[in-house]
C-alpha cells in the first residue's frame, strides 16, 4: 500500500510561523511521525511540500496512475481559495483526507469555508500535529475496510 502526503503553502515554516496557532513541531518531525506509523503498518509513504498550487495539482494528477492508494492533504490557505485544487481532488478515485492543524471553523470567517471538504473522504482539524497521525490512522482503516469488501 502507498500513501501520499501533500503539504501546501507555508507549511515548510511549521515550528517558526505562529506557533500559538500551528504549534512548535516542524514539518520534518510530523513527517517522521507519519513515517513511523506507516512503517508499523507496512505501508509506503511519500511526502511533498510545496508553496505552488500547480505543483500540488500536478502531483495529484500523477497519483492517478502511480499506485497511490490514498492521500492526506493539508492544502493550507488554498483550502479556502482553490477551485482548481478541488477539481483535481474530485477527479481522483483514491480517498483523500483533508488535514488542518488548527480548527479552521473556530478561526477567521474566511477560513470557515473549504472547497476541499465536499470532495474529501474525511476531514481532520484542530488537533495540532496530531491531526496528521489521526488522519493517517483513519485513512489506513478506510483503505483496509475497502480492501476487505
Amino acid at each position: 500500500m502507498k500513501i501520499l502526503v501533500l503539504h501546501g503553502p507555508n507549511l515548510n515554516l511549521l515550528g517558526q510561523r505562529e506557533p500559538s496557532v500551528y504549534g512548535s513541531k516542524t514539518l520534518d518531525a510530523i513527517n517522521q511521525e507519519l513515517g513511523q506509523i506507516a512503517q508499523n503498518a507496512g505501508v509506503k509513504i511519500e511526502y511533498l511540500q510545496t508553496n505552488h498550487e500547480g505543483v500540488l495539482i500536478d502531483r495529484l494528477h500523477q497519483a492517478m496512475g502511480d499506485g497511490t492508494d490514498g492521500i492526506l492533504i493539508n492544502p493550507g490557505g488554498l483550502t479556502h481559495s482553490s477551485i482548481a485544487l478541488r477539481d483535481a481532488i474530485a477527479a481522483l478515485a483514491q480517498p483523500v483526507i483533508e488535514v488542518h492543524l488548527s480548527n479552521i471553523h473556530a478561526r477567521e470567517a474566511f477560513r470557515h469555508h473549504s472547497y476541499i471538504s465536499p470532495v474529501a473522504a474525511g476531514v481532520l482539524c484542530g488537533f495540532g500535529s496530531d491531526s496528521y497521525s489521526l488522519a493517517l490512522h483513519g485513512l489506513l482503516a478506510k483503505l483496509k475496510k475497502s480492501n476487505c469488501s
